[in-house]
């Protein structure tokens, strides 16, 4: 069944301001976007509309947070953290405080809206920040958990959801654990390590590799960027020639460049990385723009491969 990572967001989100009533959101004047008409009637005054003014609502957040509210600030990805950023980092990580920011419709799958509302670089902006965590779900069941875990957590984190709605990828979800990536498929010669919506792509690529090469290939879902799960990333180095990441978000300073930079101090290895490469987005359906960017799973069949061959080319040379 297919269902929207923000109305997983919303449930939890509803449940949870029951059960902890110092819990405040804070929406930028999309509320309805991000389906909080529910939880703004049952709940009026854990809720505050502060309009398209999303600097302001982070100093509204950062002052709730120093009286002890845990709070949740939402917008698009593209103005939250797109456009204050700089109040995230001086007013919520440098001073280590208890506001979590909720990024939705990020990436490529706000289609015709453009690329000034298509997030491709927020990864980039919230991992590069101090003290601030970073959650990517696959899909609307892991929302619901990463939701939760916004509130349990203490300090600053980013939730990145998407508009598109998403079938179930992964059903064990009471296998999670904070920080640790999830391997749906043990690592083998090709491992693919992917987040968002990729991590079903990489899944259909792996078993098309299996039907037509007999190809085994692994998969791990790297549902939290930061703190980033380097010890599940090197133990199945022990086992990987290629590794394939892939990414709805650019390829510099995204989930790519986490797994190269551990992978370099520690196991280097063959990384071939599927993401937009240094482009902004356009209008046009998902499909047409995962295609143009070559987000597809023909695209990640051609990288893995490829990734092998060169490993094999490099081993007969030595």
């Amino acid at each position: 069944m297919m269902q929207s990572m923000r109305d997983s967001f919303a449930t939890a989100l509803l449940s949870l301001a029951q059960e902890h009533p110092d819990l405040y959101v804070l929406s930028a004047d999309l509320s309805s976007s991000l389906k909080l008409e529910e939880l703004k009637q049952a709940f009026p005054q854990q809720y505050l509309e502060v309009g398209v003014s999303e600097q302001n609502m982070i100093g509204v957040a950062a002052g709730l947070a120093m009286l002890g509210k845990t709070v949740i600030v939402t917008s698009f990805a593209s103005f939250n953290p797109g456009r204050n950023w700089e109040q995230i980092r001086t007013s919520v990580c440098e001073q280590n405080l208890n506001v979590k920011i909720v990024g939705s419709h990020a990436g490529l799958s706000t289609g015709p809206d453009g690329g000034t509302h298509q997030a491709l670089e927020d990864l980039a902006l919230m991992t590069v920040l101090p003290n601030m965590k970073v959650f990517v779900p696959c899909d609307h069941q892991e929302t619901t958990t990463l939701t939760q875990e916004l509130v349990l957590q203490s300090g600053p984190a980013y939730l990145r959801l998407s508009r598109a709605d998403t079938k179930l990828i992964d059903q064990h979800q009471s296998h999670y654990h904070f920080g640790q990536a999830r391997v749906i498929k043990k690592p083998q010669d090709i491992t693919m390590i992917a987040c968002g919506l990729m991590v079903d792509l990489a899944l259909q690529a792996a078993e098309e590799l299996k039907q037509e090469l007999d190809l085994e290939v692994g998969v791990i879902n790297y549902h939290t960027l930061k703190p980033f799960d380097s010890a599940t990333l090197i133990e199945a180095a022990k086992n990987t020639l290629v590794f394939v990441t892939l990414e709805e978000h650019q390829k510099i300073g995204g989930l790519g460049g986490l797994v190269a930079g551990v992978l370099s101090e520690n196991d280097p290895k063959n990384i071939e990385m599927v993401a937009v490469n240094d482009l902004f987005g356009q209008s046009g359906s998902q499909s047409e723009l995962f295609q143009h960017y070559q987000l597809t799973v023909d695209h990640i069949k051609d990288k893995a491969i490829a990734g092998l061959q060169k490993r094999i080319n490099v081993s007969k040379k030595k």
